[in-house]
């Protein structure tokens, strides 16, 4: 018997979902309550500490991003420090997702924004031979993607990096983690939150659900165990993932 069976009650690191939850079907199915609360946010970093990196953007020949929030914060940072970006300047997004959100910003042209399929070697793919002799600046945050680097670096792409984004660990003290049978968990940053605002957790009898590897790795690394994880091929996200575990 789960130890859900008698405490089904999930808080989820993440925002509540303004439209179409993917947990009402499980909520309704198995009788759970689900509460929502994100564990940090992602801010543009002042453009002090942007300085204070001595980047000069017009250096470079093109932008790498891996979020939105890089977008906004890149364009941001340009408007305050007067930096007019040039027509000539290309854009890489890991997902195309990422790269039509670049219309909020500049007209969108294919002969110049490029695209993967979401993972970083889809990225370095799209800038194959073709690209190569660009030099790209890299949008990262303050806990950079090293295997993005490191995967320019192998292809032998001249780029720098610059932190634009900036992780802030929302306050979550005052949540009694006790009255919950399960955490969800979507970031590293999430466990990292975790500790910052409850250095004496200790699991109990918590259970914990995790989204993606790296995700995984930082629960493991900090001496938890999981229950259950996610995605895999037969359950790509945390709803499905859920709806199993409660399926038995």
């Amino acid at each position: 018997m789960s130890v859900l069976d008698s405490k089904k009650r999930i808080l989820i690191s993440q925002p509540e979902p303004k439209t179409g939850s993917p947990y009402t079907d499980i909520v309704n199915k198995y009788g759970l309550e689900i509460d929502f609360s994100p564990f940090f946010t992602v801010e543009p970093v002042d453009i002090k500490d942007f300085r204070a990196q001595r980047i000069n953007i017009l250096d470079y020949t093109a932008i790498v991003f891996s979020s939105r929030t890089a977008i906004d914060a890149f364009f941001d940072l340009a408007t305050k420090m007067r930096v007019a970006i040039p027509e000539t300047m290309k854009y890489f997004c890991q997902s195309e997702a990422i790269a039509l959100y670049l219309q909020k910003y500049i007209i969108y042209r294919k002969r110049k924004i490029f695209f993967g399929n979401g993972t970083t070697a889809s990225l370095i793919d799209c800038i194959g031979s073709k690209h190569k002799g660009e030099y790209f600046l890299i949008s990262s945050t303050d806990a950079p993607k090293k295997d993005i680097e490191d995967m320019f670096t192998n292809a032998k792409f001249k780029f720098g990096s610059a932190v634009m984004v900036q992780t802030v660990y929302s306050d979550i003290k005052n949540i009694d983690l006790s009255k919950y049978g399960m955490l969800v968990f979507y970031s590293p940053a999430d466990v990292k939150s975790l500790f910052e605002n409850h250095p004496d957790f200790t699991l109990n009898d918590l259970l914990i659900a995790t989204y993606v590897k790296n995700t995984a790795k930082a629960v493991k690394d900090a001496s938890l165990s999981i229950e259950i994880e996610a995605p895999t091929p037969e359950s790509p996200s945390i709803a499905a993932a859920l709806s199993k575990y409660f399926g038995k």
